[in-house]
This record gives C-alpha cells, structure tokens and sequence, in this order.
C-alpha cells in the first residue's frame, strides 16, 4: 500500500491481546508503507465477523473482507427453536455448516481522500455514494427523478421546503436539514458528486441454492461506510439466527435493515418454485434512496427469473402493511446470561455536530485523524485526554447514555473489545440522572432481563424530537479500546472516544509488539 494503514478485526474480543485491535493511536501506530506488522488473537467467540482498515477512510476504498469462525463442537445451537422436526433440524444444521458470506456495501467513484478534502473545503457532510454492492459486485441504477420524489419519506417532506432529491437519489445539498445552517461553499462541490447518474452495467452476485437440501444459509455483512442498508429476498422469508456472531432466539423476516458494522446470519427455506429470485439491498435512510440487486438462484439446471410482489421497494420501505422487519431490541440472546441489574458508573455522551458540518463528536470534543498519530494510548495510558476518552477499573459495570438532539441521522456505534448489552433506547429528551431514576418512570423502554448482547448499536434518528440510547457492559478486558459512530465520515469527522478499561489492571506489552523495529511512534 502506498500510505500507513492498520487492520482492524471487528467484532473479535481481542481477549488479552488489546495490542491487536487494530486502531493508530489507540493500540498501534500506522504500519508505514512497505512495512509489516503481525496481529495475533485467540478466537473465544463464534460467528461472522469482518476485517478492514482503520486509518482515514481506507474502508471507503475497499479494504475489508469476511471472518468467520466456526463453532466448538457441543454448542448448543437455536434451531429446534424454528422448527422441532428432526429431518428440517438436520438441514438447518448442514446449512449452517455452508455459509454464504453476504458483504453488503455502498461505493463512491471519489475515493475517501477525495470526499474527505470536499468536505473540509466546502464544509459538508458528504452522503451521497454512487451504487450499492453485494460481495463487491453491482451497478449503477439510474432511476426517473420524478419517480425518486414519490421516496422520501414523509415526515422529511415539509423540512426540504420543496427541494428535490437529486438524480442519484440524494437529499438536496442545498437542504440544512442534511448540512446545518452553517455557512458553507457549495461550488466547491463537484457536480458529479450529487448529480449526473449514469448508468453502468455489470454483473450482480448470484447465489447458487440446492433445493433439495432444503435450506441455505445467508450470513450478511454491512461494511457500508455512509448508507443504511435495507435486505430482503423476493418470495422468501428469512429466520435471523445471530446477531454480531452469537446466537439469538431466531425472528421470522422478511426484510432486515443494518446498523454499519453490524452483521446478522439467516436461514432462509426452499420451498418456492424453482428460478430466480430478486435479492434486494437498498439504501433506506433519509439521506438517499438507491438500491442494488442480486440473484438467489435454485441451482435446478435452469435459469428462470421468477417475478414476484417484492417485499421492499427501491427505497427499503415495505411494500404492504403485512411485511415483517426485524426488530434489532428484541434480538435477545439464545443462551441468556442477564446483565448486572445496576451499574457501578455512569456516563453520558452528547452525539451531536461540533461547529461544522463535517466535524462530529460523542462527548464534545472532536476525535479527529490527527490522533491517530499521536503515541498510543495503550503505551501511554497517562496521556488520555479527558474528553475524549473514559477511565474505569476492571471489574465495573459500566452505563453509556447516549443522547442526541436536533436533526440527526442515526448512529451505528461501535464498541471495541467486548460487547455489551443494549439496556434501553427512545425517542425524546432522556430527563433523568441514571438508569435506576429513569426505570421509576419509563420501565417501559428497558430491559434488563435478556437484553440484546451485541457490539454495534443503532440509535434512533431524531427528526428534531431528540433521542437515546444505553449500553450496559463490564470491564473486562483491559486495554484502550474505541467507541466510535461507523458512519465513516463521522467516524473521520471525530464521532469516537477512547475507553480505557481497566486502568487499575494495565496489561504489559509483549516485547514483539512494544519493540517492533518496524513500528516508529511519532512523538
């Protein structure tokens, strides 16, 4: 590679080995161009994870690809849950031993330096990609303007004071709803960036499906670096039997949409006619409507595209009243082992805008790229800045209240290490001290008996009304680790902190890593 990079392996635990996670300026510094550097880490989970660059924004370029880590023998798994006949138990169970690894993503034809100095230049929140991907494979859809006016969704009608969407699906540039009041350099802009779709064709993924062995297994990926993403398959619904790598009590769907980062494995049954079935990936948020498109084909011998009533449309809204979402807070662990029901320490974090419209924070404070160069934090613990980051002993259980206000998207947060628990959520200002106040009053939005044990977590999007959001989880892997929006303009923008967990019970640096001939510390 022709600049510094790190990798970072999402999801993985990095159980005693925080020197591999993977984030300059937090772990490790840059691995210089023509330089190496040797992550080792021990797999304690199962599951579908993912790798990709951590500096800038390398994932915007294409730097990623899947893990997948295979069960023990004798783990209990949730299929007598869908169904308790033995044959079909029997052919879950040889589906789930055949993964399709489904990387779902969007693309821009700028590259993430390029998008980066647009957006500092002319003081934008850049959010508008060209195409969506399924396992890099995909096109450029092209659709009427006047037919991608009909998609946006209704409450954002009045606050666009009647500007249209543009050619690629995006909301208006001119719109403060997407770029705050702040001055700005519009003509800085490139017009290509927002406008002048044009249509490309080129191959979709297809994925091939025995019929007779009745199931396939479909583990999906969303490395998107601006985009929701919406999924579905026509004619088909899906059982979603893990979330973030481990098992949950298995949803029936029809359609999924995903936080960035967030990775959820399907079982879908095979029991349609044999053909050719629309995979649907779409772009569901309010900053753009464009989708892309795969193939799940019954490998039968014939090729027969089969047209039925899709489930989603271009946009990622359902079809009909009838069709099934998955509901991320019900996602409750399949073997439950409940959180402590009170938190030793509590923090809040402000998500919001710092001054421009490109600069993000969680707490405040901007933790923006120039970081990244600084010496890590887990040789330096010391040096932690105190709004940008939070300091606990091992052992604690910790609550991270998220709030946000004003117009904003929703956040994809990522926890590094391991996860935590997602203990409550809502829409509105979170009036309370902590989350024992808060239960007096609202029980209602928490569950602290078999909450969703996951590490990225999707807030609610605001629309002016504000919201919030709570993690629950204990300290125990010591290490400086990153909380950070996926977004990967926020992410560039500085939506992140730095968790110094277990500050009493700081690890010592293996000498391979703490002495890397090959590794330089700016000072």
């Amino acid at each position: 590679m022709p600049f510094g990079t790190t990798l970072h392996s999402h999801g993985i635990q990095q159980q005693g080995t925080p020197w591999s996670d993977g984030v300059p300026g937090l772990s490790q510094t840059l691995i210089p161009s023509g330089g190496s550097f040797t992550y080792k880490w021990t797999a304690t989970h199962y599951g579908t994870y993912w790798y990709h660059g951590h500096s800038k924004g390398q994932l915007m370029d294409g730097f990623y690809g899947p893990i997948y880590i295979r069960p023990a023998p004798g783990v209990a798994t949730p299929f007598g849950l869908i169904s308790s006949d033995s044959g079909q138990k029997a052919a879950m169970k040889k589906a789930f031993n055949n993964p399709n690894m489904m990387m779902i993503t969007d693309w821009s034809h700028f590259t993430s330096q390029e998008i980066r100095d647009i957006s500092v230049s002319a003081n934008i929140d850049p959010f508008c990609m060209d195409s969506i991907l399924i396992n890099g494979k995909g096109s450029v859809n092209c659709q009427d303007v006047a037919f991608l006016q009909t998609l946006i969704p209704p409450p954002l009608v009045p606050l666009l004071n009647g500007l249209p969407y543009s050619d690629k699906g995006c909301m208006p540039l001119e719109s403060p709803v997407g770029q705050t009041n702040t001055t700005h350099s519009l003509e800085l802009v490139p017009s290509s960036m927002w406008n002048n779709c044009t249509a490309t064709k080129s191959p979709n993924e297809v994925i091939q499906a025995d019929p007779r062995t009745g199931w396939v297994n479909l583990n999906w990926i969303s490395s998107s670096s601006v985009d929701e993403l919406t999924v579905s398959i026509d004619g088909h619904s899906m059982w979603v039997y893990a979330v973030d790598g481990l098992f949950i009590k298995p949803q029936p769907v029809q359609a999924m949409t995903f936080p960035h980062g967030s990775r959820y494995s399907t079982l879908i049954k095979l029991d349609q006619a044999p053909g050719d079935y629309t995979i649907r990936v779409a772009s569901s948020g309010l900053n753009q409507k464009v989708s892309g498109f795969g193939t799940l084909s019954y490998d039968n011998g014939h090729r027969k595209p089969i047209n039925v009533k899709p489930f989603i449309d271009y946009g990622g809204v359902n079809t009909t009243a009838s069709v099934i979402f998955f509901n991320a807070a019900l996602a409750s662990p399949f073997i439950s082992s409940p959180p402590a029901q009170t938190a030793d320490v509590t923090h809040f974090l402000a998500l919001n805008r710092v001054a421009d419209a490109w600069v993000w924070s969680l707490n405040g404070s901007s933790f923006g790229p120039p970081l990244e160069l600084r010496k890590p934090l887990l040789f330096d613990p010391t040096s932690a800045i105190p709004n940008l980051s939070i300091l606990s002993n091992n052992g604690t259980w910790i609550d991270l209240i998220m709030v946000l206000g004003g117009l904003q998207p929703s956040h994809p947060i990522h926890k590094h290490s391991n996860k935590g628990y997602l203990i409550g959520q809502g829409v509105g200002q979170f009036n309370y001290s902590s989350v024992v106040e808060a239960m007096k009053e609202i029980p209602q939005f928490f569950n602290l008996v078999d909450p969703p044990l996951v590490d990225t977590y999707y807030t609610p999007p605001t629309l002016g009304a504000g919201s919030w959001q709570i993690i629950r989880y204990q300290v125990v892997n010591p290490g400086a680790f990153f909380l950070h929006c996926h977004i990967n303009p926020h992410l560039e923008g500085g939506m992140g902190i730095a968790l110094m967990d277990g500050i009493d019970k700081w690890p010592k640096i293996p000498r391979e890593y703490a002495l890397n001939p090959k590794i330089v510390i700016e000072p």
